[in-house]
């Protein structure tokens, strides 16, 4: 038996250790789980977990939120709210808003990324510029593009004032107000995923893209093959919180639309106001709550699965 066959057999009849799990006490944690825990889940209990089961509750319930609710319909609110067309075209919106965030709001999130993630004259001002309107308050946003929509005293009235045309009145047309609401979306929220790319192209090593130039590679070919696969990750994240920032939209239609004209511009929370607090159908406000978390929970867990599990 040779010298190196020998040392393998001894390391092969040595005792292994064994890599024991250490309790929180054993650790010295029990302490810190002890003074800490409790607080953290009584609160999450009193405004996350009971609010929700109120709200699962209530959706059994035909209910107009005085008194205690006492006429149990079961899941006919459930049925109400799929046969409602409000509720579809709310649907249909929310959508909308997603597709229109994959592919132009991100896209353009990206390019401007790529622009000005370089240490250049003024680029911290130009970040500042395209970051504003994320920083801006949704409800004034909200306020501040309805004016630019009026057709009397907006900025579309006087640009169609002068270039002598008819004045469109955005808001007020079925068929074009949910455009008006698309676009203040993307202008509203773009700043805030070009600041994720930002922070992604940082971390990207500089020397594998001198590599790339080196070896002959165009600034499409650098893009595509290189910095895209090494932000793989920011981008999974951006489209992350793309889905479910469009799923929750409110703040920015209801002082825009107010959800009209005829409930074209309904998004699944405006339509959860309108008939759950407005029109004070709690029971059926409550159904779209329930429905609403129902989409949010297994669209964020299943894209966090298939997508983000090795993130």
């Amino acid at each position: 038996m040779t010298d190196t066959t020998a040392g393998a057999a001894a390391i092969a009849r040595a005792p292994r250790s064994k890599t024991r799990y250490k309790s929180p006490t054993a650790r010295g944690r029990l302490p810190v789980l002890i003074l800490f825990l409790p607080p953290a889940l009584l609160l999450f209990t009193m405004f996350v977990i009971l609010p929700m089961g109120e709200a699962a509750w209530y959706s059994l319930y035909r209910w107009n939120g005085y008194g205690v609710p006492t006429e149990f319909v079961g899941t006919r609110n459930f049925t109400v709210l799929f046969n409602n067309a409000a509720f579809s075209q709310a649907l249909i919106n929310n959508g909308l808003i997603i597709i229109v965030s994959l592919l132009l709001q991100i896209p353009l999130a990206i390019w401007l990324a790529m622009m000005l993630a370089h240490k250049i004259p003024g680029v911290v001002a130009f970040r500042l510029i395209f970051f504003l309107p994320y920083v801006l308050a949704d409800v004034a946003a909200g306020l501040i593009w309805r004016f630019v929509y009026d057709g009397d005293y907006g900025l579309f009235a006087a640009i169609a004032g002068f270039l002598g045309v008819a004045t469109p009145y955005v808001l007020a047309d079925r068929d074009l107000a949910i455009y008006a609401v698309l676009g203040v979306v993307v202008w509203k929220y773009f700043g805030f995923h070009m600041m994720l790319f930002i922070a992604g192209l940082q971390s990207v090593d500089k020397s594998v893209l001198e590599a790339a130039e080196i070896d002959g590679a165009t600034g499409w070919q650098k893009f595509r093959y290189v910095t895209l696969p090494l932000l793989s990750s920011t981008v999974r994240l951006s489209v992350f919180f793309a889905i479910i920032g469009s799923l929750q939209l409110f703040d920015l239609v209801m002082p825009l639309t107010g959800g009209g004209p005829s409930n074209s511009t309904q998004t699944m929370v405006t339509f959860l106001y309108t008939y759950g607090v407005t029109r004070m159908q709690v029971g059926l406000g409550s159904a779209v709550g329930v429905v609403l978390f129902v989409i949010c929970v297994t669209l964020a867990f299943g894209y966090k699965r298939i997508f983000m599990r090795h993130d």
